[in-house]
């Protein structure tokens, strides 16, 4: 029998994800919920506790043996507070999360960037297991980061450390590498693309909503080596081979995870196109010994990184003695 549970939820723009784990971390039961956060903070935490109290009731967990719950958030999180100081997809600024909470959860709460607990989730429990200093580079909608230093979380002197999708990758234009990367600056760049490619290129994007496309579509229609995506992908590549190679010299990773849903959908030939360029930008000897590899716990890794990651975080509780 566990002696305690663990709860990780990991909130995105459009949809909830939350996990009930035991204390050996294996997962329970899984549940999502819409975001919909055009309700407001106090809309998106209702989800939330839809979300948390359908794995509580499918796994059959006193909610009393809860030890404690992590929370991952598309955004910046005031350090060491439970404060998010700015989440544009959900459009918050300066919201506390733990007034939130219902009453009966009594359980110690910890809210962390959600990049940066997808990556503590590949560093304890995935791709990058074993491993002491990891980066881990997940590639979606936008381009966001994590890094462990020496087996712990490094979130740096304000909390903003990761944050590799705004790195600045053409100094004289001030393009950052998620303007390049990022699937939202990715079909934005399509639209100007289209506008000046010949007939036969533009049929066959014809009704197709830029502002919707999926990275499943997108790496459909590089699978067909349509021109448009073509483009696209291999100068996502060339931007993040080239990042890379640079924070390789600057970090030595041990490990390098990459993963999101853009990474997830163009597969390992994406991988390893942008680890061959990668290591054309590093010093001589840099990249020796360093894996570039693929996320492997996919939708659970923010869910597990910010389970694990309040277990890191809550004391251990000596068992009560038995007179």
């Amino acid at each position: 029998m566990s002696t305690g549970y663990w709860l990780g939820v990991d909130l995105g723009g459009t949809k909830i994800l939350a996990g009930l784990f035991d204390d050996d971390l294996r997962l329970l039961a899984r549940s999502k919920q819409p975001t919909a956060a055009d309700t407001g903070p106090a809309g998106v935490f209702g989800n939330i506790v839809k979300a948390v109290d359908a794995v509580v009731r499918e796994s059959n967990v006193d909610p009393a043996q809860i030890r404690g719950m992590g929370i991952g958030v598309p955004g910046q999180i005031e350090l060491g507070t439970t404060r998010v100081k700015f989440a544009p997809n959900l459009e918050w600024r300066d919201v506390d999360v733990r007034p939130l909470m219902p009453a009966s959860w009594r359980w110690p709460l910890v809210v962390e960037n959600d990049v940066r607990m997808g990556t503590y989730g590949e560093f304890a429990y995935g791709a990058a297991k074993g491993a002491r200093n990891v980066l881990g580079v997940f590639v979606g909608t936008g381009v966001g980061g994590g890094l462990i230093l020496n087996g712990e979380l490094f979130t740096g002197f304000n909390g903003n450390a990761g944050e590799i999708g705004h790195l600045v990758v053409h100094w004289r234009r001030g393009t950052h590498l998620e303007g390049i990367a990022g699937r939202k600056y990715m079909m934005k760049r399509a639209k100007d693309k289209l506008d000046d490619s010949p007939k036969r290129v533009r049929k066959e994007w014809k009704g197709v909503d830029l502002s919707a496309v999926r990275s499943s579509q997108l790496a459909e229609y590089y699978q067909k080596d349509d021109p448009i995506a073509v483009e696209l992908v291999d100068d996502a590549a060339r931007a993040l081979g080239g990042a890379l190679g640079g924070l390789i010299n600057f970090v030595s990773p041990e490990v390098i995870v990459l993963g999101g849903g853009v990474t997830g959908a163009l597969g390992d030939n994406f991988i390893e196109r942008i680890w061959e360029i990668a290591q054309r930008y590093t010093l001589p000897g840099a990249a020796a010994g360093v894996r570039c590899v693929a996320a492997q716990l996919g939708d659970d890794s923010g869910i597990v990184g910010c389970a694990a990651y309040a277990k890191s975080r809550t004391p251990v509780v000596a068992p009560t003695e038995v007179v």
